[in-house]
Formats: C-alpha cells, sequence, structure tokens
C-alpha cells in the first residue's frame, strides 16, 4: 500500500489510539469541446464523475472500528493464531511478522495441497529489550492484526499508549482482540471466539464467503466427532502444562478449563481439567513457579497434554519426552505414563487450520476404539483455501 492508499485508512470514534484521516472521495472535471462545421461555433461541456467509493469498516474490540478502502497487502500479526486465519483464508503471503516466529507451526500445511507458509519470511517483533516502536515503521504495514492492549499491558515489551497512538498516525492503525486465553486481569473487554475471530479477519480481508465455507466444514466435522464420543463419564481428564525439555523434570501447570481459544479443541472432545478442585492455577493466573513429579503423583491425571513440543511427530515425541518418564522413578507411578496417555499439548496459539487437526489429534490418541485415520478431507479443505 503507497502512501496515497494509506491515507484512506482510517478508525473509528471509538477507537483505543486517535484515529486516522477518514476516507475522502475525489472528483475530476473533464472538458469536452466540440466544433460545429456547419456554423464554425463551439461549444464546451462539462462532464463530472466520482470514483466509486469502495471503503469498508470493521469493528472490533478493544480498538472499535477500524475503515479501509481495500484489503491490505500487508500485515503486521504477533498472534500465530491470527497468522493461521490469514492463511486459511488464502491471504498468507499479507503476514509480514510474528511476535515469536518460532511458536507460528505451520507443518500442518504439508496436509493440505496448495497451501504452505514461510516463516523465514517473518520478521520478529520480540526483541532482547522487548519490541521496538521502531519494528513498525520497518515492517511499514497496512495494518496490525494486533491487540493492542496486548502490547501495553505486557510489561516487558516496554510500549506505551503514546507508542500505539504514534504507530497508528504515522504507520496503520491496530485491529485485533487476545483471544487465546482468558486470564488477563487487563482484558476487561469482550473476548471473541476462535470463529468470532476468524469472521472479523474474513472481513478485514473481505473473504466472507470463503470464512463461512470453512465454518461450515468445521461445523459437520466437529458434530460427527461429538455424536460418536462416549459418553461424559467414560471421557478422561487432562493436565495441561508446559516444559520443551526432552527430559522433563518439573512442568508449568496450565488450566484446560480456561476457555480461551488455544481450548477449543480439547472442549470439543470433552475432556476435563485434571487440576479442578486442586488448588493449584495456571501459570497464568498466578505467579506460581513449576509443579514436580510429586505434585503430578497428588493430582494422578488421566491425561497430560504437555506443550513446547510442537516440533515433534507423535513417534518423536514418544521415544525422548514419554520414554524418560517411563524410566523415571517417580514419573513411571503416574497413570498417565503407565497408559502412554502422554501428549503433544498443542500450539499456545491455536488459529481454525491448527484446530482440524488437533482435534484428529486428540480424538485418535484418547479413543482410538472409536476414531482412527484422517477424520476429516483434505481436499475438500485445501480446495476452498485456495480457491
Amino acid at each position: 500500500m503507497d502512501l496515497n492508499r494509506r491515507h484512506f485508512l482510517g478508525i473509528g470514534a471509538s477507537a483505543l489510539t486517535a484515529g486516522l484521516a477518514g476516507c475522502s472521495a475525489s472528483s475530476s472535471e473533464e472538458t469536452a469541446t466540440t466544433t460545429s462545421s456547419t456554423t464554425e461555433s463551439s461549444q464546451t461541456e462539462t462532464a463530472t464523475s466520482t470514483p466509486e467509493d469502495t471503503s469498508y469498516s470493521v469493528s472490533m474490540e478493544p480498538v472499535g472500528e477500524v475503515t479501509l478502502d481495500e484489503p491490505p497487502e500487508t500485515v503486521a500479526h504477533y498472534f500465530p493464531d491470527y497468522g493461521d486465519m490469514a492463511v486459511a483464508l488464502g491471504h498468507g503471503d499479507t503476514v509480514t511478522s510474528m511476535g515469536l516466529p518460532s511458536r507460528f507451526h505451520v507443518n500442518h500445511y504439508d496436509e493440505l495441497d496448495g497451501v504452505s507458509f514461510d516463516t523465514d519470511s517473518l520478521t520478529k517483533l520480540v526483541g532482547d529489550s522487548g519490541i521496538s516502536k521502531e519494528v513498525f515503521y520497518n515492517l511499514d504495514s497496512d495494518l496490525h492484526m494486533i491487540d493492542p492492549q496486548w502490547l501495553i499491558n505486557n510489561k516487558g515489551f516496554k510500549l506505551e499508549p503514546a507508542d500505539i497512538e504514534e504507530i497508528t498516525n504515522n504507520v496503520g492503525p491496530f485491529f485485533g482482540n487476545t483471544i487465546f486465553r482468558r486470564t488477563d486481569t487487563w482484558h476487561n473487554y469482550r473476548y471473541y471466539s476462535l470463529y468470532e475471530a476468524f469472521r472479523k479477519v474474513a472481513e478485514v480481508h473481505q473473504e466472507v464467503e470463503k470464512y463461512e465455507q470453512i465454518k461450515a466444514f468445521h461445523e459437520e466435522y466437529i458434530t460427527d466427532i461429538q455424536t460418536k464420543l462416549p459418553g461424559p463419564d467414560s471421557r478422561p481428564n487432562a493436565l495441561l502444562c508446559w516444559q520443551g525439555s526432552n527430559e522433563p523434570e518439573s512442568f508449568y501447570p496450565a488450566r484446560l478449563s480456561g476457555k480461551g481459544a488455544n481450548k477449543k479443541a480439547t472442549d470439543d472432545i470433552g475432556l476435563t481439567d485434571a487440576l479442578s478442585d486442586t488448588g493449584i492455577q495456571g501459570l497464568s493466573e498466578s505467579n506460581r513457579g513449576t509443579i514436580d513429579y510429586e505434585t503430578l503423583l497428588q493430582v494422578d491425571p488421566d491425561s497430560i497434554l504437555l506443550r513446547g513440543h510442537e516440533d515433534k511427530t507423535r513417534e518423536e515425541f514418544r521415544n525422548t519426552v514419554l520414554e524418560f518418564m517411563k524410566n523415571h522413578e517417580v514419573a513411571s507411578e503416574l497413570s498417565a505414563v503407565k497408559n502412554e496417555k502422554v501428549f503433544r499439548g498443542g500450539p499456545i496459539y491455536a488459529g481454525p487450520l491448527h484446530h482440524f487437526f488437533l482435534v484428529e489429534r486428540y480424538a485418535t490418541g484418547y479413543f482410538p476404539d472409536t476414531f482412527s485415520g484422517e477424520l476429516f478431507d483434505r481436499d475438500e479443505l485445501a480446495s476452498i483455501i485456495t480457491a
């Protein structure tokens, strides 16, 4: 988007930061002179034409309404779940950045013909000293698909409201809502579900029809899964935690009941939170540190979902992490380890395409007597994305 086009980007009055210039329409006059051969007189005819106004507005808290003259060509992202949405809509080529590109897991695209993403092309927003305003100037993106309150309230980023206002005025508006978790005290505005946020991204890229097709595909898929699930009393609980080591000795607990978008896959297959009624809070809920195997034994969860291993295949995870736990003096006493119900916990920021594969992973892993193989049609989904 060139500088002239950027003048057509704006934010509504309810925005968090100062608005950009509103949309405008220009007019031109063309004067035509005709000469009559019989009278040798001339007359001037003035015609006025007004270009069609193609602007449109999309609204999402906390920023409010953002007005664009056409879909953005370059979009700065922090959250991989939103990046996954862009890829699903066929606009992965607009994504210019991630907070931490290493957290944008894209191996699932390999199973969707014609769908791919090169994470090497991304600019990393988070540096050793936080996030610099200059990185946004250097990216010069048409839109920042980032919840500005996330940037302001994470003190390690060292961005202030005045910085957001400056970037909005000089580069482009912010638009986005933190959806991956629901435990931040500063998030006192509306939360969006995964598909509610996905709809907003589709409106930004003017791909609502494609969104509706993916949503319909998703609803049919989840309905089919849920009609085949065992009854609630036959579903296991799960301890969700994070530890990236292949030889884990301690874990950062998370709450499966947190209702953020990254819990949608476990919600969809009916898993319950092993930490319910234990008094153990998740990492994002408190300043609590890690828990060890002795604490895990007290809880003795039916299963463990361990984040930090999304770059491994199931077999690689079993041969490293699970194998270590099976040979560990204390870990080997856990029911989840004995029954080999220790699984990769999924990405922290799971978008709609991640979700298709996560539901399949969990359904086949937890209920192998009911589910096996591929549970959704890769070709059909890919054909929607690439149409």
